[in-house]
């Protein structure tokens, strides 16, 4: 694994370098520690709209050709995200352009400015993103899983947002919100490529010399409660139906993530695991097919993703059923423990063949768990799980009463999938 170091500024700024002499590139990511779990419902979507404001021009560059062409000069790479939890913007351009690029990507997040005129013009673009969103059954699905599992709270709303509330924010909403959680003390800048760890250093006091100080508003902490099975049912007339099946999981702290995600390796590890060969592979129902496993800082799920044919759905859901059901009752071999934990090496060991995914990875975690697990430390724990530990997490979370059925289809009759959930 390529080192790192993490260096605390007088400001409250945490600077993350990942050096590499044979890297060609070099890549500035600031990740601010803010997303859709930190909004109300007022102001739900406003952290999306601000990461594409952020684009829109600056005191230094007035416009969005302004950012974007100079980037494109170099051929730089570049683009922002925003999550439930968190907000990132990044470049990776040669390693002879490093200062430009940290000369954009600070300019964006610190002297973004909001015009009126772009503000009206992104609206348009950002319901369309919406619209989008909504024509797209498997993404769409995502937004109602959320919405069933947590509800008027913030992790049950979409990171889009409203469409009434995309039309209503103005500049001054941006500002407030920006001024607010764009600090210092919840702000990661993540460096990695080929550099200078002393210059570089340098080069971030002076870019990020005028961040604004402190620490951003907290999150409203999630609710969870859940004592028997849910379903939601969006009819539509689509080809296949479209699934997500799954139940309430555990939040990263918690110790059992490491067997629950080896219990998902051995659902889902690649063409060969059982959620394939079963649904795939044996059914011939499917096309798209996959297991999610996600964990926040506060809470998680674990789900099966699928779009199946319609005259078969229920026997899909049966099978995964029956998997999730024999995960609870049947020990698990050796064989099957030691490839699903190969799979999650061999994952882990490709992905962290890039130096920015090393960067990404340890900025990640440094912002949500503030503490670093290195791929040695992880690999230990995941050689660690044993038959016990996996059939454990399956009784803990494999529970009637914690399932939920999120189905967009030409379905009507919500009661025969009550009863597969034993409603």
């Amino acid at each position: 694994m390529h080192k790192f170091k993490i260096t605390k500024l007088g400001n409250g700024l945490r600077v993350i370098t990942v050096p590499s002499k044979e890297s060609l590139s070099f890549q500035a990511m600031v990740l601010v520690n803010t997303g859709a779990d930190f909004e109300t419902k007022e102001n739900n979507g406003i952290s999306h709209f601000l990461e594409h404001m952020c684009f829109k021009g600056t005191k230094k560059r007035s416009s969005n050709f302004d950012i974007v062409q100079e980037l494109d000069s170099i051929g730089g790479s570049y683009n922002a995200f925003t999550t439930e939890e968190y907000t990132g913007y990044y470049a990776i351009v040669a390693k002879q352009k490093k200062n430009i690029a940290l000369d954009v990507v600070s300019d964006i997040y610190l002297n973004s400015q909001f015009p009126e005129q772009e503000i009206k013009k992104e609206r348009g673009v950002i319901i369309e993103e919406i619209n989008m969103c909504k024509d797209e059954p498997k993404r769409y699905i995502w937004d109602l899983w959320n919405s069933l599992l947590y509800g008027n709270q913030p992790a049950g709303r979409s990171i889009l947002g409203i469409k009434a509330n995309i039309k209503r924010f103005k500049k001054e909403d941006f500002f407030k919100y920006y001024e607010s959680q764009y600090r210092a003390k919840s702000t990661i800048v993540a460096i990695s490529g080929n550099f200078s760890e002393k210059e570089v250093i340098k080069d971030i006091q002076k870019y990020f010399g005028n961040i604004r100080l402190g620490q951003g508003k907290g999150k409203e902490k999630i609710r969870e409660k859940q004592s028997r099975p849910q379903l939601f049912l969006k009819n539509k007339q689509t080809d296949q139906t479209h699934l997500v099946l799954g139940v309430r999981g555990i939040d990263l702290f918690d110790k059992r993530v490491y067997a629950l995600k080896v219990l998902n390796a051995i659902l889902d590890g690649g063409m060969s695991g059982i959620l394939f060969q079963t649904i795939r592979e044996r059914l011939g129902v499917a096309y798209y097919l996959y297991s999610f496993l996600s964990c926040s800082s506060d809470h998680g799920f674990w789900s099966v993703a699928a779009g199946v044919d319609n005259a078969r759905l229920e026997e899909v859901i049966m099978t995964i059923l029956n998997e999730w059901k024999k995960f609870k009752i049947k020990p698990f071999s050796v064989k099957d423990i030691k490839k699903a934990q190969n799979y999650i090496i061999g994952k882990l060991s490709l992905f962290l063949e890039d130096v920015h995914n090393v960067a990404d990875n340890i900025a990640f975690q440094e912002l949500l768990r503030r503490k670093i697990e290195t791929p040695t430390q992880y690999i230990k724990k995941i050689k660690q799980v044993s038959p016990y530990d996996l059939q454990k997490v399956a009784q803990d979370l494999l529970k009637p009463q914690f399932l939920n059925l999120v189905l967009i289809g030409p379905h009507k009759n919500k009661r025969k999938f009550e009863r597969l959930l034993h409603v």
